[in-house]
């Protein structure tokens, strides 16, 4: 088992700068509380491993299966105020209130499918748009309940620590990221999910007429992304102590979208890269005390983002990935660019 294992990494990893980059980055976030004991800096971290967990669910639903989803932010604020009444009104704890209050944001996603099956391209946006809209009306309505603008407070963290908080979000970062970038994997063997979500994307009708239920997957994509979005958002309330309506407002939904676009969309990792690029830094510039980054970090983000859109369309990582890696044309393995031969069946790769 071992030796299977390191031959795996040896021929499948180190070769691919890539896979080798990501093995490296998840290293050194793992052993970052064992460098730095600063609470600012592992909360900070702490919170994008949370909204990486949101941003990929993003790009698994909009970019996989090209449901375009607005209004992301609905199952996230669902799922956060549902941890916040369970605690306040039943006083239970976060072993109960994250796996409830994420049922509760999937199956909102699987209910706000429905009305969006039948409607495609701006108005399957905008009727996912008005989602959170409605739902932040109907918080401020029910102030009394809900707490209104101010929210509620007083909500149990996760763990005594923020070393254990930080680790708690993180294990569960990198397993949600590794079964979507599974779930999405259009040359797997054994999941057929990946496959048929592009070929949604890519042709509807081509896919219906070639006998895939698009109904069902369309479902099953909301259902995925409103799990691993709502899963997100319980465990955000118990990081911050606090909820409110923030969690269900177009500026968060519009984040999700913009750290994807950075990172790249349809990739899975761009999501990872626009959170730790965009936010991260950006909290940390301006904690350094640089009151520019700290008060003006959308509009940056937004300029940003024009400028990635400008010269790379697809995305930092995607763009990163081709000055790298070069495919075989022959076998189609994945070969460091530096190469002239593929490694595999020695076709020319130049």
């Amino acid at each position: 088992m071992l030796r299977r294992l390191f031959k795996d990494f040896r021929f499948g990893v180190l070769p691919v700068p890539g896979r080798l980059i990501a093995i490296i980055f998840f290293v050194a976030v793992f052993i970052l509380p064992l460098i730095t004991d600063r609470n600012y800096v592992l909360f900070i971290l702490t919170i994008s491993n949370l909204l990486v967990i949101f941003a990929v669910s993003w790009d698994l639903l909009s970019g996989y299966s090209g449901q375009v989803n607005f209004g992301h932010a609905l199952f996230f604020g669902v799922s956060a105020y549902s941890v916040g009444l369970l605690n306040k009104y039943l006083g239970w704890q976060p072993w109960a209130t994250i796996p409830i209050g994420t049922l509760i944001g999937t199956g909102i996603g699987v209910v706000t499918c429905f009305p969006a099956l039948r409607l495609r391209g701006p108005y399957l946006s905008l009727l996912t748009m008005s989602f959170p809209l409605m739902l932040m009306g109907l918080v401020i309505a029910f102030k009394s309940v809900t707490g209104g603008e101010n929210g509620i407070s007083g909500i149990p963290a996760i763990a005594g620590t923020h070393v254990g908080e930080y680790y708690i979000c993180l294990i569960v970062m990198t397993v949600s990221v590794l079964i979507m970038w599974k779930l999405t994997d259009a040359g797997s063997k054994y999941i057929r999910t990946g496959l048929i979500f592009h070929a949604i994307r890519e042709d509807e009708i081509a896919a219906r007429a070639s006998g895939i239920n698009t109904i069902r997957y369309k479902i099953l994509a909301f259902a995925i992304g409103g799990f691993f979005c709502a899963l997100a958002g319980a465990l955000y309330v118990h990081v911050l102590g606090t909820v409110g309506i923030s969690s269900l407002s177009m500026t968060l939904s519009f984040r999700a979208i913009i750290y994807v676009v950075f990172g790249g969309i349809v990739s899975i990792y761009g999501g990872v890269i626009g959170v730790y690029v965009l936010y991260a830094v950006l909290q940390f510039l301006g904690a350094g005390g640089s009151n520019f980054f700290g008060q003006n970090q959308l509009l940056i983000m937004a300029i940003v983002v024009i400028l990635i859109l400008i010269f790379m369309p697809e995305g930092v990582g995607v763009w990163v990935r081709d000055k790298i890696e070069r495919e075989c044309p022959r076998c189609k393995l994945t070969n460091g660019a530096w190469r002239k031969e593929c490694r595999a069946c020695s076709a020319p790769l130049r």
